[in-house]
């Protein structure tokens, strides 16, 4: 095999509302040089995940917008094939963050060695794209710093059954909440969630969030965790007890939509409950990514956090499974494997 040649996935036109196959082309390009300081990596698994869909539209953000006919970029996980960099060799599994493509130059810099067993567990590689990757993380620090959670707490969480939503409702089970509530979108994620340790879980496509968000928790929320936004947002707000918390994750709810979102309209009600509600990013958690993976790798060997993958084969059907993702079509984690 040689390895001058990359397959990679561009952005061939901005989105208008929901992506399509349009919006994304397979293309081959050569590969430049290796230079002192940089890996070849032959990737085995690439993330698509929520946060793209904005980076495809040319607005300023946390994170430098996608450029048209450039490559897209995102987590991925891969071995070494050659190594002109200090501290890594051929054949190590390095995670790092050139994804949408087969092959990539990758800075050392830029890319973390993983490995393949942890106190003799076996690791598959997909693992550091989710549990013990960013959602994990994610899951983790937006719940346990953003949310400032605290045993006794009821937890509610929106996309209960996506790769970050179902790791919170098992990490605030395991640090002691009262109750944790989920929302999902099919009644097999609403059970696969109260599998995973949710007490009480509901299909928010069924009625009123509000609604169901009320049977689920009677005695009101102290943490929202926060997906989706929109009517899940306005639902929680309602729930909250007096000085709740909501760690904003994401929006997914309206992250194709070509209009303003209606909804929440109660935010007044945060000044009298004395609620707390505050937007992240998982590069906020950095300084806990040891105390992190140390408690995961813990709890995946215990068997105590359970996760699910759903596993597209094939890079050139990465955008179908990104258009996927955007529309619910995915249990836990979306990988592609390369």
């Amino acid at each position: 095999m040689t390895f001058d040649k990359a397959r990679i996935i561009v952005l061939a036109s901005r989105p208008e509302g929901a992506p399509t196959a349009d919006n994304f082309r397979l293309e081959e390009r050569e590969l430049p040089a290796l230079g002192d300081g940089e890996l070849l990596v032959r990737n085995v698994a690439m993330s698509v995940d929520p946060y793209m869909r904005g980076r495809m539209n040319d607005v300023k953000s946390y994170v430098p917008p996608f450029q048209i006919d450039e490559p897209l970029d995102g987590g991925a996980v891969g071995e070494v094939v050659e190594s002109q960099a200090d501290g890594f060799a051929a054949v190590d599994l390095v995670l790092h963050g050139l994804g949408w493509r087969d092959l990539a130059v990758v800075p050392a810099k830029g890319a973390r060695k993983v490995e393949r067993e942890i106190d003799g567990v076996e690791i598959s590689p997909s693992t550091y794209l989710g549990v013990l990757g960013m959602p994990g993380i994610t899951a983790y620090g937006g719940l346990l710093r953003t949310a400032e959670f605290k045993p006794g707490d009821a937890v509610f969480v929106s996309g209960a059954a996506g790769a970050v939503g179902s790791l919170v409702g098992q990490i605030a089970k395991l640090e002691g909440a009262s109750r944790v509530i989920g929302s999902a979108g099919s009644p097999e994620k609403v059970e696969r969630a109260k599998e995973s340790g949710f007490d009480a879980a509901f299909n928010y496509k069924d009625g009123d969030v509000r609604r169901q968000l009320k049977d689920a928790a009677p005695d009101g929320i102290d943490v929202y965790f926060d997906n989706v936004g929109g009517d899940h947002l306005e639902a929680a707000i309602s729930a909250m007890n007096l000085g709740g918390r909501i760690a904003l994750c994401g929006a997914i709810a309206q992250y194709n939509s070509t209009e303003p979102p209606a909804a929440p309209r109660n935010l007044a009600l945060m000044i009298g409950m004395r609620l707390t509600m505050r937007g992240f990013i998982q590069a906020d958690f950095r300084d806990l990514v040891p105390e992190f993976q140390q408690k995961m790798a813990r709890w995946i060997g215990s068997g105590e956090v359970t996760w699910d993958e759903t596993v597209v084969e094939g890079l050139e059907n990465a955008p179908q499974a990104f258009m996927d993702l955007l529309t619910g079509g995915n249990t836990g984690k979306m990988v592609v494997t390369v």
